[in-house]
């Protein structure tokens, strides 16, 4: 054997083993830790745990907004937990900085925000994420399964003392987006009276996978890591379609979306919104950046838009 055979089979050889461990890690996600606490704003709350759907523990806060009758459920993105994402810290941060990624995202200046705006706030961990546990074998599959803790933080709601009776909005994240997408494809019925939706950048995962197989050069591999989440979780890209789902959606809804995002392309929201399938929908660009958690972060930053549209509806 040649050394340049040498070295490309071992070229191949490491190609195959990022290709498997970005597969792994798309399958079971990494816990981003609780990590913050409404505390640290001077927000009282209550630590809570409610079963989703199909009955998996999941864990929460309650912070109550003393007077008010309005009620915001609050999930988070992929990988995140309900305080946010540690991308400042290794391993967080070797998995996310090649794509622009490397800063810490705290979500708990959100619920502050919404709290001082007179919304009583609900946000939870989803399955296999932060405190909750662990379901399904412990893999992620974008919505197939999550849409049950959706629909679960729903009945918790409508069954709680003192929130019984409040009105409604929904501040989905990204993945607790997409899951959100599902639970109204899956159990519309769950959604009866809630008054709207605000969604930060939910996303196709095969469109995610595509950008983020580019970074670390290896295009031309997808249907290869499709074989590979579908032989670790069953659930391949093809059915991960929130486009799709979201022709269930209908509340209005209020989508939002770094448009340079170097982690997926600006159609894939746009045909999100699109299809959702009601006339009171609007959808909010944020330019000047490639980096996808400043859209996380928008909300914090400039929250008026988000704000007015809880209360146009709400």
């Amino acid at each position: 054997m040649t050394d340049t055979q040498d070295r490309t089979e071992s070229a191949q050889e490491q190609a195959d083993e990022a290709l498997r461990r970005f597969a792994d890690g798309f399958s079971w996600l990494r816990r981003a830790p609780v990590l913050h606490s409404p505390s640290e704003h001077g927000l009282e709350y209550e630590d809570v745990t409610f079963p989703a759907r199909d009955g998996v523990p999941l864990e929460g806060w309650f912070i109550p907004a003393l007077g008010s009758g309005k009620l915001i459920i609050a999930n988070h993105p992929m990988g995140f937990s309900r305080s946010g994402m540690p991308t400042q810290y290794e391993p967080w941060h070797a998995d996310w900085a090649a794509s622009g990624n490397g800063f810490e995202v705290d979500l708990v200046p959100d619920y502050k925000i919404l709290h001082d705006a007179g919304y009583n706030v609900l946000a939870y961990d989803l399955r296999n994420h932060g405190l909750s546990s662990a379901a399904n074998g412990g893999v992620s599959t974008h919505g197939i399964t999550e849409w049950r803790d959706v629909a679960g933080s729903l009945a918790y709601a409508r069954t709680r003392p003192g929130t019984r009776d409040m009105t409604i909005g929904l501040f989905s994240r990204c993945m607790g987006a997409v899951a959100t997408f599902a639970a109204m494809t899956r159990w519309p019925a769950a959604f009866d009276g809630v008054r709207c939706l605000v969604s930060p950048q939910p996303v196709t995962p095969r469109i995610i996978v595509e950008r983020r197989l580019a970074v670390m050069g290896l295009g031309d591999r997808l249907d290869d890591f499709n074989t590979l989440i579908r032989l670790r979780t069953s659930v391949g890209l093809d059915q991960r379609v929130p486009q799709e789902w979201a022709k269930n959606v209908r509340v209005p809804t209020f989508l939002y979306q770094v448009r340079g995002d170097i982690l997926t392309h600006p159609s894939d929201i746009q045909a999100m919104f699109d299809n959702i399938p009601v006339a009171e929908k609007k959808l909010q660009w944020i330019e000047g950046t490639t980096a996808r958690w400043d859209g996380y972060l928008e909300f914090q930053r400039r929250p008026q838009p988000m704000l007015d549209w809880f209360a146009q509806y709400m």
